[in-house]
């Protein structure tokens, strides 16, 4: 109901839609040329559709944001946040006569506090910038996404991104303190707090982190930093099938340990890797696990866990000698997805996340699935989390193909729910998920998220067909 309150622009509205907002923009942070806001249509999904954009804008500051906010609601356009789009949920894909706001230009970092830990950054920041400016007060920002050196912090807030060091440092949620917010009608909020604790109100600074875009538009975050742990040492262990890999990732987790990382990638991730970066990673395991520890005595660590991956069955134990050799290991695991997308030029990336002791069932059905539907399916995974990344490869040219793909998809999404998981451990719904998201948190909880998108958005102008 809130979607069928807007409608994109006819061609003749275009023209004082870019007039209003050149009324409070710079005109070099406009863009019209049809060719170039074309680029601006989507994120790095497959199977989402996507419209054409009306217009690109590209603000600097907090004020400019308002304008379009309060152009857009007088002329009931609809606006679409996007940070550097490296997205897998089509949540930042344009609508056709949308306002596609891109926040890239908004990348100053603000403060960074060593006392308090917050560092304070506009969403344009990218991740890996914000980390290593903060290494050099001797603190670290943990969350990490695999897109971490071009992806920005507003889009990581936006999708509630996760990374390969959840599993001891938790995800992007854990680490947002406050926001500034520009709401729909052009409004700034600000949320939460900048100190240690704080239980004032409801937790608006929670709604927002994952919301996509839907709620309002983040020009402003108050971070939380961890003092810079011991550089990490890697483990690596060759298993003969993935569900001895997965028994050693509930041995080690009932062990009571607290790894840094415990990553898997299966038989087809490995030799999709070593086909890309030929790094020469042995393609006669079943399933490869990286484990790794940032503790004051990471050797001990990697040995206690090294035994428990052998009593799990695995054939080949072998810790890194050096920092070197292990961040060789981060650089495989980081190379997964580009290497599976190489195998046949498209992916569809799914992101299903179960309790760990299931993971070798999701494991074992990803196999059948993939044996089902005559696919390639690689699947790189946040073991510690439960948390996997089967990834479809196909030839979007062959239409059975691309039908299969699809297929297989949802597939993997039933058998998740199914064993007690979700849709979606960090990558968010967007557009390609949002049927699935109905099924997840049933007809009540749909109907009171609906209800709170309209108290924040009553025109429904912001990022609309995305998430319902």
């Amino acid at each position: 109901m809130i979607m069928s309150r807007i409608e994109a622009p006819r061609d003749e509205d275009t023209g004082n839609l870019v007039d209003r907002l050149l009324t409070g923009l710079p005109a070099e942070t406009v863009l019209t040329d049809p060719d170039v806001t074309a680029s601006y249509a989507t994120d790095m999904a497959s199977f989402c559709p996507a419209g054409a954009p009306a217009v690109v804008v590209l603000p600097r500051t907090v004020e400019q944001v308002q304008h379009v906010l309060r152009v857009a609601s007088e002329l009931r356009v609809p606006v679409v946040p996007q940070g550097a789009r490296t997205g897998l949920s089509g949540a930042a894909n344009a609508t056709d006569g949308c306002v596609v706001l891109s926040l890239v230009r908004m990348d100053r970092i603000l403060e960074i506090d060593p006392v308090d830990r917050i560092a304070v950054v506009e969403p344009g920041v990218v991740n890996a910038t914000l980390s290593r400016a903060v290494a050099a007060h001797g603190l670290t920002y943990p969350p990490d996404p695999s897109s971490w050196e071009t992806c920005t912090i507003g889009g990581n807030i936006g999708t509630a991104s996760g990374g390969l060091c959840c599993v001891k440092y938790g995800v992007t949620a854990e680490y947002v303190l406050g926001l500034d917010v520009v709401l729909a009608d052009g409004r700034l909020m600000s949320t939460g707090r900048r100190t240690a604790k704080g239980v004032a109100g409801y937790d608006l600074t929670r709604l927002f982190v994952g919301s996509e875009g839907s709620l309002g538009v983040v020009v402003r975050a108050v971070l939380a930093l961890k003092p810079q742990p011991p550089r990490q040492l890697v483990l690596a262990a060759e298993f003969p099938s993935a569900k001895a890999a997965c028994d050693a990732v509930c041995r080690i987790m009932a062990g009571g340990h607290v790894p840094s990382l415990l990553e898997l990638m299966d038989r087809t991730t490995v030799k999709a890797v070593n086909d890309l970066t030929h790094m020469g990673l042995p393609e006669t395991t079943e399933a490869l696990l990286l484990a790794a520890f940032d503790t004051p005595d990471p050797a001990a660590d990697l040995a206690a866990v090294g035994a428990l991956c052998e009593a799990a069955g695995a054939t080949e134990v072998v810790p890194a000698d050096d920092r070197a050799e292990s961040e060789l290991l981060l650089q495989a695991r980081r190379s997964a997805l580009p290497a599976l997308e190489a195998v046949k030029g498209t992916t569809m990336i799914d992101d299903v996340c179960v309790p760990r002791s299931r993971l070798g069932d999701l494991l074992d059905g990803i196999e059948r699935i993939a044996e089902k539907h005559r696919l390639t399916i690689g699947v790189c995974a946040h073991a510690g989390d439960g948390n996997t990344h089967p990834t479809v490869c196909f030839d979007a040219a062959d239409p059975d193909e691309t039908r299969r793909a699809r297929a297989s998809f949802d597939e993997i999404m039933a058998l998740g729910l199914q064993l007690g998981g979700t849709i979606t451990g960090e990558h968010g719904v967007g557009v390609l998920k949002k049927e699935w998201l109905a099924r997840e948190i049933g007809p009540v909880g749909l109907e009171l998220q609906r209800q709170i998108k309209q108290v924040f958005d009553p025109l429904g102008i912001l990022n609309p067909g995305k998430v319902f």
